[in-house]
């Protein structure tokens, strides 16, 4: 989940809602969802609280908004020439996002929020969505390249490379290292040269197009 936490220009509307974000997250990975109050957050911005309590209204809103923030920030994609590499690169990405003790509290934070809020939980699924879709663009160029068949589904062969990964994270709670992230690459990118991932309709698709 990169992209949570820099800095954003704009006016003082912007300043503001950056404030509020960078308090959020700090609170977040201080205390988690469950400690995570519009008060603590107003005196953390030195934003005043009838602002924050009159916009974001509570902590679901305060962590919705920090993701609907980081959704409009651009990924830094690979772009190595080599789908393996490329794809090695996302999972580290992936791993990096939440096993640094920095920005590993916040994410776990927003993802456990997600499951238990509505608000939370359709603003993590918007920011995955678009995640996934810049991450697209790695294995469409592979297409073009010629290193996978035509038709290939770009989306499956992104959420097979991380899915194994937020598997381990989430679901058996198991650890995630380096080596685990390289190997669901490259068993992402193994079953994708093999065609596992063309669709059934090759023309009703762009990817890979000519």
């Amino acid at each position: 989940m990169s992209g949570v936490g820099e800095a954003r220009p704009g006016g003082r509307t912007a300043r503001t809602r950056d404030a509020v974000r960078r308090a959020t997250l700090a609170e977040l990975a201080d205390k988690g969802f469950d400690g995570l109050t519009v008060e603590a957050v107003a005196v953390r911005s030195g934003v005043h609280k009838t602002t924050v309590y009159r916009r974001w209204r509570n902590a679901a809103g305060l962590a919705a908004d920090a993701l609907d923030l980081a959704a409009e920030e651009p990924w830094p994609l690979p772009d190595t020439g080599v789908l393996r590499d490329d794809l090695r690169a996302i999972t580290a990405m992936v791993v990096s996002g939440f096993e640094d003790p920095g920005r590993g509290p916040i994410a776990r934070a927003l993802v456990g929020a997600a499951v238990r809020d509505p608000t939370t939980g359709a603003a993590l699924h918007g920011f995955l969505v678009g995640r996934l879709a810049q991450a697209e663009v790695v294995v469409q160029r592979a297409v073009g390249r010629g290193e996978l068949p035509v038709g290939t589904d770009a989306g499956e062969v992104v959420r097979t490379a991380v899915g194994a990964l937020y598997y381990r994270l989430f679901i058996t709670r198991e650890p995630v290292d380096a080596g685990q992230a390289r190997r669901a690459a490259d068993a992402a990118e193994a079953a994708a040269r093999a065609g596992v991932f063309v669709r059934d309709d090759p023309a009703a698709t762009p990817d890979g197009a000519t």
